[in-house]
């Protein structure tokens, strides 16, 4: 019996320590996560560490050969997705820690394995598929951040209807709409909400909910937009699903640096140019446009405050591949013309710059 667990043992420290390896790569070479490949790379080694000690123990009962299961008779995955991918080996990963687990509580091999040591590592795997997967599925959905993003702002446009401006505005090219209603009732706002992510849905677009999680969370909004005064981006990700964007505003390079080290979907760096829209705004200019797109890498950026046709090209140029605006769009005569001029400046810009404008030249 002792040299049956033993095999069992062995082949679940293999899984367990495979699987890891799989995920941490993918956290490495998928993503570019600095911190979480670090942290599967440290699980990984404490699971290599456990097998290490019974090293003799395990290889001497090993019998890969003669293995009854050794030959899969399980198709291959229809959904050969990278998150199935991480799926299929986090439940490798979890599932091998519990058979290890529990084998740590019989007698037979009392004192080879640390029980509390392997518990706690089964609970980190949990963590770490759930972080893995909504990372991936968050990479997919972030690349809609780009081109014409409009802020349907009920300041703005008072009682006009937030639905017929953000059609126009898509049919004029506009592939991110927000909405952003300060001052209104809760349940006004969020019946405003429910028709944009509604509207959104069906015409293909991301709908971004400004500053209220709990109202994005009730819609089913694939996005939100915090400020540097609204909740902290890590408290955010409590209240909403794992695929949800989270967008930060920044108008320094510190708070650039903390949107990143946070883990922000996009970056939204102003007010570039001065704007009627707040008041005592911090006007930041094209220098942090710029600085910006030096830093966030794959980071979708985003510029907002003060833009328009006069300026939408020269802030393109500086480095932003997606373009928010408020006025000049929501406020013109003619919503879908004014729609259409700023997409097919964006678009001319960014083609001209040879680059998309989110990856650095």
């Amino acid at each position: 019996m002792y040299s049956r667990t033993m095999r069992l043992l062995d082949a679940n420290l293999n899984r367990a320590a495979e699987g890891l390896r799989v995920l941490e790569d993918v956290a490495r070479f998928i993503l570019d996560d600095r911190p979480l490949s670090r942290e599967l790379k440290a699980a990984r080694h404490e699971v290599s560490a456990l097998a290490q000690a019974l090293a003799v123990l395990l290889l001497s009962q090993r019998d890969s050969a003669g293995d009854v299961g050794r030959e899969s008779a399980l198709p291959a995955a229809a959904d050969p997705a990278l998150v199935s991918l991480v799926r299929a080996n986090a439940k490798r990963v979890e599932e091998s820690l519990r058979v290890i687990e529990e084998c740590s509580r019989l007698a037979v091999l009392a004192g080879c394995v640390d029980t509390v040591q392997v518990e706690r590592l089964r609970y980190a795997a949990y963590d770490f598929e759930k972080r893995l997967v909504g990372r991936l599925l968050r990479l997919e959905r972030r690349r809609a951040v780009s081109g014409l993003y409009v802020v349907v702002d009920r300041d703005t446009v008072g009682g006009a209807d937030l639905c017929r401006i953000a059609a126009d505005a898509i049919d004029g090219g506009a592939s991110v709409i927000q909405l952003r209603d300060k001052k209104g009732e809760r349940g006004d706002v969020l019946r405003e909400a429910e028709a944009l992510c509604d509207l959104c849905r069906k015409r293909n677009v991301l709908f971004v909910m400004n500053d209220h999680a709990d109202i994005a969370a009730a819609v089913g909004a694939p996005a939100l937009h915090v400020g540097q005064t609204d909740l902290p981006l890590a408290v955010v990700r409590t209240l909403l699903p794992i695929d949800t964007l989270i967008g930060v505003s920044c108008s320094d390079r510190e708070s650039v640096f903390r949107a990143l080290e946070e883990g922000a979907d996009y970056v939204a760096v102003g007010a570039v140019f001065p704007t009627a829209q707040k008041k005592n705004v911090v006007v930041t200019g094209l220098d942090l446009v710029r600085w910006a797109h030096s830093v966030v890498g794959d980071t979708p950026l985003v510029a907002i405050g003060g833009i328009g046709a006069l300026n939408v090209r020269d802030v393109v140029e500086a480095g932003a591949g997606c373009v928010a605006v408020i006025s000049a769009v929501v406020s013109q005569p003619d919503v879908l013309q004014a729609a259409q001029g700023l997409s097919r400046a964006i678009a001319e810009s960014i083609a001209r710059g040879g680059h998309d404008g989110n990856e650095p030249a």
